[in-house]
C-alpha cells in the first residue's frame, strides 16, 4: 500500500455538491506541504526516532509545537507520558512494510486516539486523531488480554525479547514469552529485580556492560543503548545477545525509563567463531608446510653437496692421483715418458670434463643467450650421451616473451629434478617431456616406462617435493599418476602472470 493511499483513506471522499470546495483546497495545494492541510495529526520520525515532521493539527492534538519537537527523539521528548502500547506498535511497523491501525487510551492526554502508521523509504508515518471512547470498552482483564497478544505478536515477528526498564525502582519487566522461549526461564509479562539481570551476565562481561550502561546514562543526552555480550540461559549455558533500548528522561532530566530488546547472536557469533578458528588452522597448516618445504630444500642442499663431494673424493680425486704418478714417472723413466705424459693429459681431460657436467647440473644456462626450450635440449644432450634412456621433448605455442626469467628457471628446474628422479629410480627406456602454452597457463608433462611406484611414498619424497615448492611458488599445481610396473606421469601447470 503506497503512502498516497493512507492519506486519502484518512481525508474521505468529497461529495460532488463540494467539487468548487476542493479546487480551492487544491489551488491553495502548491504553498502548504500536504502534510500541513490533512484534517489529521501527522507525523514522521526516522530509523532512530528523530522527529521530522509536525503537523498544524498535530500540535493541537498534542499540545507540542513544531519547532519544539522537529530535530528530536520522539521518546525523549514525551518522556514518561508515552504508553508502553505505542512503543510496542511503532516497533512492529517499523519491522513491516504495512500499514498498522489501532485504537489507544492515552492516559495522560485523556483521550482516545485512532492511528495509523505505515512504513515508507526508512521512516515511520504517523496519522492520527481524538476518536469518541468506544461504546463497547473491553473490561480492564479484556484489554490486558489484547495487550499480550500485540506484544506477543511484535515478539514472534522481530524473534527478540521485548522488555521495559524502571531505573528508579531497579525492575525489569519481561514482555510476553520472549525470555522463555530464547533463554528459558519460565517468565512472562512479570518483574524482575535489577539483580536478576546482572547475576546472569557472563562474569567476563558483568563489569564491562554495567560500567558502559552507567556511562550513558549519566551524560543526560544519550536516547540510546546498545552492547553486545553473553547471557546465562536457564539451562546454565551462555548465549551471545545483542541489546538495544531507547533511554526516556523524566523533567528533571535525569533518566528514568529503557525500552528496548534482546536479539540473541549466538549463531552469528558461533559463525565468526569458526572462522577465526579455520583461519589460525590455515596459518598453522601454512607455517607447518613452509617448514617442510624448507627442510625439503636444505636437505636436497645437502644430498647435492653430499652428491658432489662423493664424486670429488670417490672418482676425481683418483683420477688425479693417477695423472699425477705417471707425471712423476715421466720425470724418470725417459723411455716411457711421452707414454706416462698422454696418459696424464688423458686422465686431466676426463677430470676437466667431469668439473664441466658438475657445473652445469648446478647452474643455469646463460638464459639472457638462450630460451628455455633451448636450455632443455642442451640438458637432454649432456643425459644422452651419459645415459642410455631415449628422451622426446615436443613444446607447442611456447612464447619466451612472456616467460618471466625465474619461471623459465623454475620449469628447467623441475625438468631437471624429474629427469634425475627417472634415472636413479624408474628403470626407463624412454621418457617424453611435453611442454605447452595455453591461454592462461604453462602445462609441463612428463611421463616415462620405467618401473613407477606407490603415489603415497613418491609424494613424499624429497625430489618430489622439490618439485612441489617451486610449483607453489607461482600458485601452480602438481598432479601425478603411477601404479607399480606401469610408469610414472607428473603433470605442472603454471598460471600465467597477467599483464
Amino acid at each position: 500500500m503506497k503512502s498516497s493511499d493512507i492519506t486519502v483513506s484518512n481525508m474521505g471522499t468529497l461529495p460532488q455538491s463540494k467539487k468548487t470546495e476542493r479546487a480551492g483546497w487544491h489551488n491553495r495545494g502548491p504553498n502548504k506541504p500536504m502534510t500541513a492541510i490533512i484534517p489529521n495529526g501527522f507525523f514522521v520520525v526516522n530509523h532512530k526516532w528523530i522527529v521530522k515532521r509536525w503537523n498544524k493539527e498535530a500540535e493541537s492534538l498534542l499540545a507540542v509545537k513544531a519547532q519544539d519537537i522537529v530535530g528530536r527523539n520522539l521518546w525523549e521528548a514525551f518522556a514518561g507520558i508515552i504508553p508502553l502500547q505505542f512503543y510496542a506498535v511503532y516497533h512492529k511497523a517499523f519491522l513491516q512494510d504495512i500499514p498498522v491501525h489501532f485504537v489507544e487510551y492515552w492516559e495522560e492526554m485523556g483521550a482516545w486516539f485512532d492511528v495509523v502508521t505505515y512504513y515508507y523509504e526508512d521512516s515511520l508515518s504517523i496519522s492520527f486523531k481524538h476518536t469518541n471512547q468506544p461504546a463497547d470498552r473491553e473490561l480492564p482483564e479484556d484489554r490486558l488480554k489484547i495487550l499480550n497478544e500485540l506484544y506477543r505478536y511484535v515478539t514472534e515477528v522481530t524473534n527478540d525479547c521485548l522488555w521495559e526498564w524502571d531505573l528508579c525502582a531497579r525492575e525489569l519487566f519481561w514482555i510476553d514469552g520472549g525470555h522463555k522461549r530464547v533463554f528459558g526461564y519460565p517468565i512472562v509479562n512479570a518483574i524482575i529485580p535489577q539483580h536478576f539481570w546482572e547475576n546472569r551476565l557472563h562474569p567476563d562481561d558483568k563489569l564491562r556492560i554495567l560500567k558502559k550502561l552507567s556511562e550513558v546514562i549519566a551524560t543526560g543526552t544519550a536516547t540510546v543503548w546498545e552492547d553486545e555480550y553473553r547471557f546465562r540461559k536457564a539451562d546454565g549455558q551462555y548465549a551471545y545477545v545483542q541489546d538495544r533500548a531507547h533511554i526516556i528522561y523524566g523533567k528533571d532530566g535525569r533518566a528514568t525509563r529503557m525500552i528496548g530488546a534482546t536479539c540473541d547472536i549466538s549463531a552469528r557469533k558461533i559463525a565468526e567463531s569458526q572462522l577465526v578458528e579455520s583461519e589460525r588452522n590455515l596459518g598453522r597448516e601454512r607455517l607447518s608446510m613452509q617448514k617442510e618445504l624448507t627442510e625439503a630444500v636444505m636437505n636436497a642442499q645437502e644430498r647435492e653437496r653430499a652428491d658432489i663431494g662423493k664424486e670429488l673424493h670417490d672418482n676425481l680425486n683418483q683420477i688425479l692421483g693417477a695423472a699425477k704418478m705417471y707425471i712423476e714417472l715421466a720425470k724418470t723413466d725417459d723411455e716411457n715418458r711421452e707414454m706416462c705424459l698422454d696418459k696424464s693429459s688423458g686422465y686431466l681431460v676426463i677430470v676437466i670434463e667431469a668439473i664441466r657436467k658438475i657445473s652445469k647440473s648446478l647452474t643455469l644456462p646463460e638464459k639472457r643467450l638462450m630460451g628455455l626450450s633451448e636450455s632443455i635440449n642442451i640438458l637432454l644432450d649432456d643425459l644422452i650421451i651419459m645415459q642410455p634412456l631415449k628422451i622426446e621433448f615436443n613444446e607447442n605455442g611456447i612464447d619466451e616473451k612472456s616467460l618471466s626469467d625465474k619461471l623459465r628457471l623454475d620449469i628447467l628446474r623441475i625438468v631437471q629434478e624429474q629427469l634425475n628422479n627417472i634415472l636413479k629410480h624408474a628403470k626407463a627406456s624412454f621418457a617424453r617431456i611435453n611442454l605447452t602454452q595455453q591461454t592462461s597457463q604453462i602445462v609441463l608433462q612428463i611421463v616415462d616406462d620405467g618401473d613407477g611406484c606407490e603415489i603415497q611414498q613418491e609424494d613424499k619424497g624429497i625430489g618430489m617435493m622439490n618439485i612441489r615448492s617451486r610449483a607453489e611458488s607461482h600458485h601452480g599445481k602438481v598432479t601425478i599418476a603411477s601404479n607399480p610396473g606401469k610408469g610414472f606421469e607428473l603433470k605442472v601447470e603454471l598460471p600465467l602472470e597477467e599483464g
